[in-house]
Formats: structure tokens, sequence, C-alpha cells
């Protein structure tokens, strides 16, 4: 029935075909409204509760409620392990493809997927996206005033630099590695082994020498750190997406500049994809394609209302950048597979020494 049908209904219509036509266009409404009503959608995350992405899940959650048909009751289960892959897994192998299934493995089940990782029994290809509540992203690196790096060719210049980290293959690492590896960094030393409450008060310590942290982490935790200029130095940034620039950081050299080669530049990229892929929100493979339009149109609408922005930025302290679910799916697909540049980056975050340039 197209759209307009209703403009062909005249008064010397039969009241029998005019009542058809409207339950034939009220039909699909009603099925949607139906399907939902009353029933419960479960999100699964890959994480531990209690820390911040349960907080970021938590506050899309309440809106993606809001405006889902029926409004169906929304709990979380936690699945957490192998840096998202064990809930993923369960999404792509185990869980029912219809619509009451929602997952948020972390931001670790793409990055494993490309590079080939142990234990990945998913295809991302196959999932359906539903929206990330971040795209934007600034990691920065900095050392401890007190060790004298004051300039990038005295941080070149030094032997066995001690970076923290949390443990290996954690976001912070890999970037901490991805400075080191850049910056030209001589035989640096890598700490990984800290909570992440705990890296900070290490460095100002003299327990590390330097290490990567997000931007936006020292503007609202350690604003000290900027505006005492006695603290830290800033060395380099990476921008996500390139182009996008802190307000805070605005002269900080991009990480990008220091690249040698278009491999290089490449792994940069990859690094920066991982981080636009954000948290992704997805659905299993074979959910019914109206569900599938009817869940990213509750999630299209939940990253557009503005309470949504309150609400996140009150839970988490940060401030929403939503990734739709049509450009999520296209950031996925997007995501540099060359077999060269996963190689680079294998060795980039994993525990040996860093690639050779």
């Amino acid at each position: 029935m197209k759209p307009n049908t209703l403009q062909l209904i005249t008064p010397g219509m039969s009241a029998v075909f005019a009542a058809l036509v409207l339950c034939s266009m009220a039909a699909p409404a009603a099925a949607q409204l139906s399907f939902f009503q009353g029933k419960t959608v479960t999100i699964i995350q890959g994480r531990d509760p209690g820390g911040t992405g349960d907080l970021r899940t938590k506050a899309v959650a309440t809106f993606v409620q809001k405006y889902l048909p029926g409004n169906p009751t929304v709990i979380m289960e936690y699945m957490p392990g192998a840096g998202g892959r064990k809930a993923a897994n369960h999404l792509f192998r185990v869980a029912k493809p219809d619509g009451l299934t929602i997952g948020n493995p972390s931001i670790g089940m793409i990055s494993s997927a490309v590079l080939g990782e142990s234990g990945v029994q998913y295809d991302i290809d196959k999932f359906f996206y539903l929206g990330s509540p971040y795209s934007t992203y600034h990691a920065v690196f900095v050392s401890r005033k007190q060790a004298g790096f004051n300039s990038i060719e005295k941080l070149q210049a030094a032997t066995g630099i001690r970076i923290g980290a949390q443990s290996v293959g954690f976001v912070t690492y890999n970037e901490g590695r991805l400075f080191a590896y850049l910056l030209g960094l001589k035989n640096p030393r890598f700490v990984a082994a800290y909570g992440g409450a705990e890296i900070d008060p290490a460095l100002l310590r003299g327990e590390i020498d330097a290490r990567a942290t997000g931007a936006d982490t020292v503007t609202q935790r350690n604003r000290e750190w900027l505006e005492k200029g006695t603290i830290v130095d800033f060395h380099a940034i990476l921008e996500v997406p390139k182009g996008e620039k802190h307000p805070d950081f605005p002269k900080v050299p991009e990480i990008d500049t220091f690249a040698r080669s278009d491999l290089e530049r490449k792994v940069v990229n990859m690094a920066r994809a991982f981080r636009i892929a954000g948290t992704p929100f997805v659905l299993p493979p074979g959910t019914p394609k109206d569900r599938v339009e009817m869940i990213q149109g509750a999630f299209r609408k939940a990253f557009q209302d503005p309470e949504f922005f309150r609400e996140y930025k009150r839970l988490t302290g940060d401030e929403p950048t939503p990734l739709l679910p049509e450009l999520h799916d296209k950031a996925v697909r997007e995501i540099p597979r060359e077999p060269e540049v996963v190689e680079v980056f294998k060795k980039l975050v994993g525990a040996g020494p860093l690639p050779s340039r």
C-alpha cells in the first residue's frame, strides 16, 4: 500500500473498504508494538560491572528503552573475558537472533578480529551495528617533569624509558607502544602492572617515567598538569579522527607527523579506526530485518536526544560523541586490513620488542 493511499479514500467508497485500508497501514506499527511490549531486552556486556564502560552502556540503555516500541524492560548481563571476545563469541554463536539480545562486547572485539587473535569465533562483518556513544578521542603521551625529557630530542636520546600501563593489550598499553614506536625511543621498558587509578601516582612518584593517557582524563582529573606546567611534559597526541583538535592541546604534535613511511601511517590509521569504532552495540547475525531497523531507529533517536547528552555526561563525566548505526557499520568496514599493516600492528600491541623501523 503506498503512503498516500489514504488520500484516495472518498465519501463514495464503502466503509468496509476504508476500514481495511486503515487496518493494513496500522498493521506494521501494531506488530512492532506487540512484539516488544511486555518483553525483556538483554544487553550483554563484555566487562565487569561498575567501570566507565558499564556507565556508558547504562546511559545508552535508558534512552534505547525509551524509544523501543512497546517500552520493553532492558536488563544487563555481564560476560567479561578475553577483551570482549567471550561476549562476542556468545552473541555470534549462541544468542538467539530475535531482537531481544543486544551486545556491547567492548572495544577489543573489533581489534581482536582484525588482528586475527586466538579465540575469535565470530565475523565482525556479519553483525548488525547499532552505533557507539563516542567516536572521538585524543590520546597524549606524557613524561614526568623531573625525568628531564622536556623535548622530543631528549626523549629520543634516552635509553630504557619506563612506560606504565594497565596490562598487555589494554588500550593505553597499545597507545603507549604506538607513541614509543613512532617517536623512536631507544629500548623502552613497558611496565604493565597497574590498575587504572594507580598509574598517575606511580608516574608522579617516579616508579615510571612516561605513559599514554586520554586528553579528556587530563583535563578532568589532572587539570593541574596543564595549569602548573611543572608536573609533566606533553610530547605527542593521537587525534581520533585525524584533524579533530583538542582545545587544551592545540600545539602538541600529532603522532603521525613522526611516521617515516606509508606503512607507518597506515598503522596509525588502524589505531584511529579501532578508536572510532568505539564500544560497539551489535545485534547477532540472522536477526530479522524489521527488528534490526526498529532497534537501529531506537538507537538513532537515543543518540539524538538532548537528555541523553546530559545524562551521559552526568554518569561518565565525558561529552558523548555518538556514532550512528549506518556510520558505525561504515567505520568497521573501512578499517585497514592489509596483511603487512596487521603484522606490524600485532607486534606493536604484543609483549615482545617493538617492530623494527
